[in-house]
């Protein structure tokens, strides 16, 4: 299986924002169909993906912040907000 590009997406981040890594195994079909969804979709790769979904469920889970909200946002659309 071919692996996904590990390379950071410029859209999503700037000098201003602070990136942490962390380790995460996937299940195979979820990797998998990350990777069907990247190739149909170049403008998103799996960091975007990621950051989208968790950004998405704290929301919804009640947890409220603008930067949070930004982040969000600029990733569902591909959006960058300046200070």
């Amino acid at each position: 299986m071919q692996e996904l590009n590990y390379n950071e997406n410029p859209i999503v981040f700037n000098q201003t924002d602070e990136v942490i890594s962390f380790k995460c195994e996937l299940q195979e079909n979820l990797q998998k169909a990350m990777k069907i969804f990247v190739e149909e979709h170049p403008n998103w790769d799996q960091y975007r993906i990621l950051q989208a979904a968790i950004a998405g469920f704290l929301m919804q889970k009640g947890f409220q912040n603008r930067d949070l909200t930004r982040l969000y946002v600029g990733n569902m659309f591909s959006m960058n907000f300046k200070d």
